[in-house]
Parts: C-alpha cells; sequence; structure tokens
C-alpha cells in the first residue's frame, strides 16, 4: 500500500463509501507483516513513496518467495522488486509466478507503473550488463523510464558520440564501468544532466575487484558526477528513479 491507497482509502470512508471497519481491515497490513523469519516492511511506500526491496542473497528461496507474497498481499501500484536473487531462487519465483521478469539476477513480479521521466543507462561493455540490468529492473519498479546505452566503453569513443542525442533527452544518466572508470567523466563533460557513476568489478588483476574504477570515479574532473558502491545498480536506480519522477512531474505541472 503507497500514500495515494492511503489517502483514497481515507477519502472512502469520509464520504462514506467505506466503513470505518472495512477501512481498518484493509490497514491491518501496515506498518509491517510478522512472517516469523522477517518483519516485511509494507509501510515503506507510505513513508518515502518507493517500495520495500528484497535482498535474494542469503535467503533461501521459500523465504524469498514468502516475502513476494506478503509485498504483493500488501497492495500498492509497484511490483515486488528482488535484487541479488540465487538461480534456485530465481525458478522459485518463476514456479509461483510465471509472468516475472528476470534480468540477471534482478526480478520483478507484478505489474509496472506508469514510467514518469527517463534515465539513460549506459554501460561500457557486455561485461557490465548484470549491474546495468539490476539499473535497469530496479528504474522500471520504481517508477522511471528507461532508455539503455549498451557497449559505449572508452575505448571506441565513436559509440558513445553516436548516442549523444539518448544523452542529452534523458533526465539523469546512470554510468556503468569497469576497468579504469573513465566512462562517467566522459559522460559528464557532455551533458549537463544529474549523472551516478556505478563502478563494476571487472576488469584485470590491478582493477583490485572494481576498487580502481570506484576510486578513478570519485576522482572525475567532470562535474556533476555522483558515485555509489561497486556493482550497485540497485543503488543507482533508486536514485535516478527518485531524480526522473521529480523532473516528469515537474513538465506535467507546466503543461497544466
Amino acid at each position: 500500500m503507497d500514500r495515494a491507497q492511503v489517502e483514497q482509502l481515507l477519502a472512502d470512508v469520509a464520504d462514506g463509501s467505506l466503513t470505518a471497519d472495512a477501512a481498518a481491515e484493509r490497514l491491518q497490513v501496515l506498518p509491517f507483516t510478522d512472517l516469523g523469519f522477517a518483519r516485511v516492511d509494507t509501510h515503506r511506500a507510505v513513508r518515502t513513496g518507493d517500495p520495500e526491496v528484497v535482498y535474494g542473497a542469503g535467503k533461501s528461496p521459500e523465504q524469498t518467495v514468502a516475502i513476494v507474497a506478503a509485498l504483493l498481499a500488501a497492495g500498492g501500484q509497484r511490483p515486488a522488486l528482488v535484487t541479488r536473487a540465487p538461480a534456485a531462487t530465481i525458478a522459485a519465483i518463476r514456479d509461483s509466478y510465471p509472468d516475472a521478469q528476470v534480468e540477471g539476477s534482478t526480478v520483478l513480479v507484478g505489474p509496472l507503473p506508469q514510467p514518469r521521466g527517463m534515465v539513460a543507462v549506459v554501460t561500457a561493455g557486455t561485461s557490465d550488463a548484470q549491474v546495468g540490468a539490476e539499473a535497469t529492473l530496479t528504474l522500471r519498479a520504481f517508477g522511471a523510464g528507461v532508455n539503455p546505452i549498451r557497449d559505449v566503453g572508452v575505448a571506441g569513443l565513436h559509440r558513445l558520440l553516436d548516442k549523444r542525442s539518448d544523452l542529452d533527452a534523458a533526465d539523469c544518466v546512470i554510468v556503468i564501468a569497469g576497468m579504469e572508470g573513465a566512462l562517467p567523466s566522459v559522460v559528464g563533460g557532455l551533458v549537463g544532466t544529474p549523472v551516478i557513476a556505478v563502478p563494476t568489478s571487472v576488469g584485470y588483476g590491478a582493477s583490485f575487484g572494481g576498487l580502481a574504477a570506484l576510486l578513478g570515479m570519485l576522482n572525475s574532473c567532470a562535474p556533476g558526477v555522483v558515485v555509489c558502491n561497486i556493482d550497485n545498480g540497485f543503488g543507482a536506480g533508486v536514485f535516478a528513479a527518485r531524480v526522473a519522477r521529480v523532473a516528469g512531474h515537474s513538465r506535467d505541472r507546466d503543461r497544466q
């Protein structure tokens, strides 16, 4: 359940179309659902506008499916999102929810909200695709439009320049790269929109599992670049979705 649904519930009680007892029954899922092994935060969407997310690593498939079921039962306008799901967990979710969307280790269950705003998700190479998929599905779950721009690393800058119009059209840009992590600086020098850099653990020995890319991005000479943790496509997706939603809302308000 999210804020808009709570407001509608109160309005229905106020105009007499819903009894107080019926409203109280619908609110029983708030502020959390206690499953014994987990206390599922069903109040997050009311507080922040964004739903709870399931971190799949370290949980059994049965636990993850039960948490997803609790989130869906609580209602809301966004799907349940599972990140870092192992293969067995993905299989269990698909058994229970055949229409689940899966990209890499990220899973969406339920209908997507109407997208607002646009985020370009830029990945340097094919090896960065899994982090890109995590960012992409997170953006969709959190209500933002997505434009994937793939395989445009600095080893062939002509590929990136070919996508200049897509970068300019975005409300926010997520740039995902490993190795030396130079791509966000290049993008930051081309656009005036917020750039979120995500270092990946892709690279040879001296990349130190993404530390070299992280330090390179933190030391970017291009203005307007902020940095997420190594391989954290989810964190970048949440932040970018919020930026895009605000930008989209502003445009809608200007048209009125």
